[in-house]
């Protein structure tokens, strides 16, 4: 019996998420409300993520259009549905008692409920990344969902693939990792399954302990050493771990997730530092998102005074490793000529978007707030012999539009978790304070 075809009806927002979000709903079809189009037109000016979706899907939609957009729709490629746009409709008397019309979500809801009632064959199904709209259209009978291309199935499993922890361990096996410099083979590990990508192991028995690391290439476990990076020492097994891959050469693509406090961003610019003579310049990075919706064309003062707030947190960081240090030291002497050559760069994300990245460590912060396709978008910038660190906490997430499964931060370290390129580093412990860690756990 073949499979009944489904209409999905797509909120503004998908496609300011996705914008080639119409080709990912296999044979359904697709129904763009006409008020979606005029939201998107106020989206197309700007150099922001979103600015670019909007430009993006307009042309797209100029490419695909036909006579038959505005009526039985036009198909969206081989094993897929059709596109159309659907023009406005009369509010429903159910509609008019409790939502307003002159509101873009209302007209969207409007033409939802519209294909609701009048598709007799077929689901209609809202799509929208507004929690409000959806509950909005099941109050009146439409099934509504979030849009889940790019969300994490397993996020439990992707948080934690990281690092695992084996007790009772072979102490000679430890004792060994301690003598050699070569490390010891997978094989002799008696692992039932191949290990796939790079991994840390806490391993540990009654009389000895170790941290240990896999490399996918050699396929060996090796010892991991605590460092010091530019004066700053690892206090726990993750950010030792944390400055391994940091440090590694092989690994060009690193993901530190956890809560405030655990140092994710400091043991970045750490290592950073510490390679300096490795690469032409360290650029700190972070997505503004301006909290209650504000935009920052309203704030107060020039560019610099505006994203001033928003970078801090960034230069508190290099002031605690420069604090490390005596004022004259030449540590500090360096870190100053390096902001002064510009070699060491903290700016806002905007500002690189558009680059390309060659021989730079590039350190993403607050990745939490990122869409995939806006993690897509910063990887493929890097240039020969750039190593990118993505970092954030996927509990506090700033963006209306993302959750703990549908932000970048969550799906780059789902879909890189088994390459060779790639390690991912989840920090449990705060180690910003004891008042600080009550909060995190407590409050």
């Amino acid at each position: 019996m073949a499979k009944l075809k489904k209409i999905f009806v797509l909120d503004t927002n998908v496609i300011l998420h996705d914008f080639n979000s119409i080709y990912n709903f296999e044979e359904n079809d697709v129904v763009i409300p006409i008020t979606v189009l005029e939201e998107l037109d106020k989206f197309k000016k700007g150099n922001d993520q979103i600015n670019f979706h909007a430009r993006e899907f307009s042309r797209e939609l100029d490419r695909i259009s036909g006579d038959l957009l505005f009526s039985s729709g036009v198909p969206l490629g081989l094993k897929l549905g059709k596109l159309s746009v659907e023009t406005g409709k009369e509010f429903s008397p159910e509609m008019k008692r409790s939502f307003q019309e002159n509101i873009p979500d209302h007209r969207i809801l409007a033409i939802a409920e519209y294909l609701h009632n009048h598709s007799d064959n077929k689901k209609v199904i809202l799509v929208s990344k507004d929690i409000n709209l959806r509950m909005k259209a099941k109050s009146l009978g439409v099934p509504a969902e979030d849009y889940k291309n790019d969300q994490v199935k397993d996020l439990d499993d992707v948080i934690s693939m990281g690092i695992t922890t084996l007790e009772d361990f072979d102490d000679e096996k430890i004792n060994f990792l301690y003598k050699s410099n070569e490390g010891i083979p997978e094989a002799d590990f008696g692992f039932e399954n191949p290990i796939k990508g790079h991994k840390y192991f806490i391993l540990k028995n009654n009389s000895s302990s170790a941290l240990a690391h896999f490399d996918p290439v050699e396929k060996t476990i090796s010892r991991v050493e605590k460092p010091n990076a530019y004066g700053i020492y690892p206090r726990n097994a993750e950010q030792t771990f944390s400055f391994h891959a940091l440090m590694d050469p092989k690994i060009s693509l690193v993901a530190l997730t956890g809560r405030a406090g655990t140092g994710k961003t400091l043991v970045a610019l750490a290592a950073a530092l510490q390679q300096i003579d490795l690469y032409d310049q360290i650029f700190l990075a972070r997505p503004i998102v301006a909290l209650a919706n504000k935009d920052l064309g309203y704030l107060p003062g020039d560019a610099k005074e505006k994203i001033g707030p928003y970078m801090q947190p960034l230069f508190d960081n290099l002031s605690v490793i420069k604090h490390k240090f005596n004022i004259h030291s030449k540590e500090n002497l360096k870190i100053d000529e390096l902001l002064k050559e510009e070699r060491l760069q903290i700016t806002p994300l905007a500002y690189i978007r558009g680059r390309s990245l060659s021989n730079t460590f590039f350190i993403v912060d607050e990745a939490q707030n990122l869409t995939p396709h806006e993690i897509k978008t910063i990887i493929t910038r890097a240039g020969e012999g750039t190593k990118m660190i993505f970092t954030g906490d996927i509990e506090q997430i700033d963006s209306p539009y993302l959750d703990k499964k549908s932000n970048g931060l969550a799906y780059l370290s789902d879909r890189m978790q088994e390459q060779d390129v790639f390690a991912h580093v989840n920090l449990i412990k705060g180690e910003r304070s004891h008042l600080a860690e009550l909060a995190s756990h407590l409050l």
